[in-house]
């Protein structure tokens, strides 16, 4: 079996605009979902046009001013490709606007040219869990039908200003996630009605779909992905119940990626709307569009969990509720470990869709200690990336076609779910502190030098 990963293979990081840009009201960017919940995706949703407060996610790591030096680094670690995404709001403030914000356009073109100087490539996500927050107080978010209309002209107008630039794509950023966070996935109120959550999820992937047709349209030689919050569940015991239940579960989230594949509901979830008396409206001309399937699949991957049919079992996770795996340990905020999930998860998809697969967000979250002589230690960082990679290789090997591996945080940056700084993801320390303070300068860690011989050999010098 080969122990080297492909010549084609894209190795780098992923980032979000809304965690490492800051600069949030520069530019004549307009305030997002993201800015307004300055806690993180499950902290309290604040009007800021109306309350004067700050988040550590303004400035964050200021990436809007220093992309350079950091563009540099990836280089000097070997990235070959960089996923990153688009604030929409820095093109259309508002998000109905006729036309686009000519200041955000341009940094965009500046940060997709410095890629280039140092010859990595792109992978955009047009909306990575942000939205104009003018369209929730205005138009109730994705439960408006006319927000599609407003995210395909932002689509358009990207992808028309980018398409000598930019050849990878994603639409929406962990698409399931709506589920669990419908302010954050689809701008509504977190206590919407399961048929309220799913009319305007049904929304956003008719929008999805019509933006993959307007890449092919556009930019002919692009690929235009999904992505999936990849939340495989094993089933506790093999006990029937619990198999069945792992088997729901897996169907709850695998339906994103159907619908985005295969280009049409499928049939297991005729019983689950009506058990739950949901009634979607769906046009014709929405089912023509999504017709319009994605090129590949892209999913985050951090960890398996267990499903059983007793509720008792289940706790409260960082996102999701979860069920504990008895054979796994976890890392400090409770994330199990499990290095051949993503073998598994990997194979999976594969066997059901038959398309290439893009593994866009993995890595371990950690307390990091800079040391006196501005060292930092994480052979904990490095055991954990180094187990996933050995059996994303094993992947491979089984047939399963892997475009490329960007690390979560390849820079330390803004958590999502509670903008926490201490958890610190990235093989480049950033000096900053919870309460604001800090260089903000930049320290390589010790998997900087690690990664980077990971890509230069291939996967070669991996540990199995």
């Amino acid at each position: 079996m080969s122990t080297q990963f492909p010549n084609n293979f894209l190795w780098g990081g992923a980032i979000a605009a809304n965690q490492v840009e800051g600069a949030y009201q520069k530019g004549g960017k307009g305030l997002s979902t993201s800015d307004c919940t300055p806690n993180g995706l499950f902290g309290d949703i604040i009007d800021r046009n109306k309350h004067n407060i700050t988040s550590i996610k303004d400035n964050a790591i200021d990436f809007y001013h220093r992309y350079p030096e950091d563009i540099a680094l990836f280089a000097e670690m070997g990235f070959t490709c960089l996923r990153t995404s688009i604030a929409w709001t820095r093109i259309f403030p508002n998000g109905d606007e006729e036309q686009p914000n000519e200041a955000g356009l341009a940094f965009y073109d500046k940060l997709f040219d410095e890629m280039a100087k140092h010859n990595i490539k792109p992978l955009v996500t047009l909306s990575h869990y942000e939205m104009p927050y003018y369209l929730v107080t205005q138009y109730g978010g994705w439960g408006n039908r006319k927000v599609i209309e407003f995210f395909t002209h932002y689509a358009k107008t990207v992808f028309e200003r980018y398409k000598n630039k930019v050849k990878y794509w994603l639409t929406f950023n962990e698409i399931n996630m709506s589920l669990h966070e419908p302010f954050t996935g689809v701008g509504l109120d977190r206590n919407s009605t399961k048929q309220q959550i799913y009319q305007a999820i049904h929304h956003q992937l008719v929008a999805s779909s019509r933006a993959v047709k307007l890449c092919h349209d556009i930019i002919p030689d692009a690929k235009i992905g999904n992505m999936l919050l990849g939340a495989v569940a094993y089933p506790l015991t093999p006990k029937p119940e619990d198999v069945w239940a792992a088997h729901n579960e897996n169907h709850g989230w695998l339906f994103f990626g159907d619908v985005q594949v295969r280009g049409y509901y499928p049939t297991y979830m005729n019983r689950f709307f009506k058990e739950h008396n949901i009634k979607l409206e769906i046009t014709e001309q929405d089912k023509h569009d999504l017709k319009e399937t994605v090129d590949f699949v892209s999913f985050s991957y951090y960890m398996s969990c267990c499903a059983t049919s007793d509720e008792s079992q289940k706790t409260k996770g960082n996102i999701l509720d979860m069920v504990p795996n008895p054979y796994l340990k976890a890392s400090e905020w409770g994330w199990q470990i499990d290095p051949i999930g993503i073998r598994y998860l990997l194979n999976l998809l594969y066997e059901r869709y038959q398309k290439p697969l893009f593994i866009v967000e993995n890595g371990l979250g950690a307390k990091d200690k800079l040391e006196a002589d501005g060292t930092i230690n994480d052979d904990y960082r490095i055991n954990y990336m180094n187990d996933h990679l050995v059996q994303i290789r094993e992947a491979i090997n089984d047939g399963v076609e892997v475009m490329g591996y960007t690390s979560w945080g390849p820079i330390d940056l803004i958590s999502a779910s509670k903008a926490e700084v201490t958890k610190r993801y990235g093989f480049i320390y950033v000096d900053l502190n919870q309460d604001g303070t800090g260089t903000i300068n930049r320290y390589k860690k010790k998997s900087f030098y690690w990664y980077q011989s990971v890509i230069s050999s291939k996967g070669e010098n991996l540990k199995a």
